[in-house]
């Protein structure tokens, strides 16, 4: 149901809220590991720096309205979701105001992303291509992958892999094993976010015919993947330095360990909606805040 014209949020709240600021960090964080692992080899190109991360955090913004608008054409987004409210579904922005969005915001993430390939190579017009199809077939196209339990795959793939090594790509031009070591954790907590959201989504989503990873999985072994994948990030984060050259620096994120246990404890003990939002958020920032001590590790070490 549409607010009343008394209680309506501002233009810039409504769109604030179909970006999905919360899940940001999944876009921004795999730039900085990627570009950290170059600088630490010695290149840092500034502009490149700055379009890679401007242009991965559009992507991550088109996707969302993009999965705003598919969302709601489907019907997957009621109103007794958990979550908060999606713009299309609420009624807060006409649908094809939100399918304009989205061009928009993927067309600048091709502006970013033409940059790139004139100054870094035709390769990464592949990687910006394929990054914006995964977006947009989410939720959208004949047949989503995020409706068949694909979702956090394609997350773990896009916003760990292709964005951690494409980073380092961007600066050096070349392929490193140690750029694919350190995306893998990067790219277990950027799903991790997608389980949070999914597993608070359950019930509806079954109830969408949305058959999600959680749904497949059902609510306990969801608990235990989110678990695994928080905390394999962490068991991981050792490769480069036992397997390579990277100093014991590069197990700075160690730090983070306390800040990951109570989100695990929050999922396996609540199912309400505010609870989960809060964890949601919580784990983007958790990658967030991974993803600077693993830079600041790599480039210290």
């Amino acid at each position: 149901m549409a607010p009343t014209d008394a209680s309506a949020p501002s233009a810039i709240r409504i769109w604030l809220l179909a970006a999905r600021l919360r899940t940001l960090p999944v876009g921004l964080a795999p730039v900085l590991v990627g570009t950290a692992l170059a600088g630490a080899q010695g290149t840092f190109h500034p502009l490149r720096f700055v379009a890679a991360l401007l242009g991965a955090l559009f992507i991550q913004v088109g996707a969302n309205l993009s999965n705003d608008y598919s969302d709601a054409r489907r019907g997957a987004d009621t109103e007794d979701r958990l979550g908060p409210v999606r713009v299309t579904a609420g009624g807060l922005v006409p649908p094809r105001q939100v399918l304009i969005a989205t061009y928009v915001t993927f067309g600048l993430a091709v502006a970013c992303g033409a940059y790139l390939i004139a100054v870094a190579g035709w390769e990464l017009l592949l990687v910006g291509a394929a990054s914006i199809v995964a977006g947009v077939l989410y939720t959208g196209g004949p047949r989503p992958y995020g409706y068949e339990g694909l979702g956090e795959l394609f997350v773990f793939l896009f916003f760990g892999i292709v964005a951690v090594v494409g980073s380092y790509f961007v600066q050096l031009e070349r392929l490193d094993w140690e750029a694919f070591a350190l995306a893998v954790p990067v790219g277990l907590l950027a799903a991790a976010v997608l389980v949070v959201n999914n597993y608070r989504d359950i019930d509806t989503d079954r109830r969408a015919g949305k058959r999600t990873l959680a749904v497949r999985m059902g609510r306990a072994r969801t608990r235990g993947f989110y678990a695994a994948l928080v905390y394999g990030a962490f068991l991981l984060t050792p490769v480069t330095w036992l397997l390579g050259d990277r100093s014991a620096w590069v197990l700075l994120p160690l730090l983070a360990v306390p800040l990951a246990a109570p989100l695990v404890r929050t999922v396996r003990n609540r199912t309400d909606g505010p609870s989960l939002n809060e964890a949601l958020a919580r784990t983007g920032m958790l990658e967030l805040i991974f993803c600077v001590l693993l830079s600041a590790g790599v480039l210290l070490g």
